[in-house]
């Protein structure tokens, strides 16, 4: 059978390596030129793999691994098996990820499905448009009227840049994606079948029902990540804003006007409605959804399946529907279960009792 593996195993890393990458702490007996090519979790890692553990719950894999190096808290180190290279560090899951990352580069970012650079036959590139040098479009890949595409970006198979649109260098537009009235800065990625730059959801509130014009921008700032399949509106009478090292996961719908701050995080399939702002490091569970024109303050947190109807201060976190604070969410819910579960009882005392009467 052909080799299934979908990216390239790497060299690998030693033990040195390793700590001087994560500050680990290397048991005392480690072989600092053992060689780790691979990542793996506890229960199946080999001994060219490195693993690790966080929680109590992976002790039993633990003790019975076979991965050449483990990453783990110290109140763990007991439970490991001997041979096996222990690595110690507070942070295991940072430390692995790292790794991680350092082995698979080729991960962190879609690729040319035909995995070689330049412009493919088959691609159609308007004579205005302007592309700097190492830039890649693959096959069915249409490239609008005077849009302009930095070095080192990758446009790929049947992806759209409509008329005039900017994206920097170094980014990444997947398969299948269109994107019209936007501008991108450096460093992004956007995952395949994203819609970019539609014009936005709105109507007079009359028996007309009139579409209003929606001429505003998308602007994407550095080093943002955009999920598969997600839609941002184009602003109506201002410009809808992704902020600098924003992530947006797959299936999100992101409003006209919104303004998103940076280093925001927007879980998978959440809605936001024309005008919302997030201000920066917001977070917004999966399934979030937002009333229009509401913020959310700095560094403030939504808990997943909320319904957001008014503002959220900044650093609390809100969850429910309507969402409301924390510790009132949570009373709230645990009164109503209290309540549900008394009425149940008393519904069985009585049916016992009408059911012993002679």
């Amino acid at each position: 059978m052909a080799n299934r593996r979908f990216f390239d195993r790497p060299s690998g890393l030693t033990i040195a390596e390793i700590v001087a990458l994560t500050g680990a702490e290397a048991s005392a007996n480690a072989s600092m030129s053992h060689v780790i090519t691979g990542v793996a979790p506890v229960d199946l890692a080999g001994p060219a793999d490195l693993a690790f553990i966080d929680a109590n719950k992976f002790t039993d894999a633990l003790t019975k691994t076979r991965a050449g190096a483990c990453l783990m808290p110290k109140r763990f180190v007991g439970e490991a098996p001997e041979g096996i290279i222990v690595l110690g560090t507070e942070a295991p899951y940072r430390a692995f990820v790292a790794v991680h990352r350092k082995l698979y580069p080729q991960s962190l970012q879609p690729v040319s499905l035909f995995e070689t650079d330049g412009i493919f036959k088959g691609a159609t590139i308007h004579p205005t448009a302007r592309l700097e040098s190492e830039v890649t479009v693959d096959p069915g890949a249409v490239i609008g009227p005077r849009a302009e595409i930095g070095a080192g970006s990758i446009v790929a198979s049947n992806a759209v840049i409509g008329p005039d649109v900017t994206i920097g260098r170094d980014c990444s537009i997947g398969a299948g994606c269109s994107i019209v009235h936007t501008l991108i800065g450096d460093r992004v990625t956007i995952h395949p079948g994203c819609r970019i730059g539609q014009d936005g959801f709105g109507y007079t509130e009359d028996a007309a029902q009139q579409k209003i014009p929606q001429t505003g921008r998308v602007i994407i700032q550095n080093d943002v990540e955009i999920g598969a399949g997600t839609t941002i509106d184009r602003g109506g009478i201002r410009d809808t804003v992704i902020g600098e090292a924003s992530k947006v996961d797959n299936l999100c719908q992101i409003g006209h006007n919104c303004q998103i701050g940076r280093h925001c995080v927007i879980v998978a399939q959440c809605g936001l409605s024309g005008s919302v702002t997030l201000e920066d490091y917001a977070v917004l569970g999966g399934s979030v959804g937002l009333a229009p024109h509401v913020t959310i303050g700095k560094a403030a947190r939504v808990a997943a399946r909320s319904g957001v109807m008014g503002n959220i201060p900044a650093g609390e976190t809100w969850g429910g529907y309507p969402a409301r604070p924390r510790m009132q969410w949570m009373r709230q819910e645990a009164t109503l279960s209290r309540l549900t579960t008394s009425s149940d009882k008393g519904r069985i005392r009585t049916a016992r009792n009408e059911a012993n009467k002679p």
